[in-house]
């Protein structure tokens, strides 16, 4: 914990996706609420099948999921969607004509199901 996920349809090409890995990371473990950097797993796919709406004209959407264990204030979670947001903002390509639509969600991981080790290698 925390996990964030974020994909992005495959028609925003040239998405930096190494630089964004850095920047999401580094613009989280700022926050307050990550207490171990090392805790943070972020992954970004690329959806290559994929539809916005119903309408003929091509779009793009960058969608953002950041789970974190329950008990955080609405203040807080909003903190850690903004931190997210600024990032894919910069770093969102926009080329001309395409509409492209960005969406950070916050989601509660249930303390009592979650579980997590770290596991040691053989010696």
């Amino acid at each position: 914990m925390p996990h964030l996920i974020v994909e992005y349809t495959a028609n925003l090409v040239g998405f930096p996706e190494d630089h964004a890995l850095t920047q999401l990371n580094a613009a989280l473990t700022g926050s307050p609420e990550i207490l171990d950097e090392a805790d943070l797993k972020t992954r970004i796919v690329q959806r290559d099948k994929f539809q916005v709406g119903v309408a003929r004209e091509e779009r793009a959407f960058v969608y953002a999921q950041l789970r974190v264990l329950s008990g955080r204030t609405h203040e807080a979670k909003r903190d850690l969607a903004e931190r997210v947001a600024g990032v894919l903002r910069r770093l969102t390509p926009q080329p001309a004509g395409l509409p492209v639509q960005l969406s950070v969600e916050i989601i509660d991981m249930d303390r009592g199901a979650y579980l997590k080790e770290r596991l040691a290698p053989e010696a």
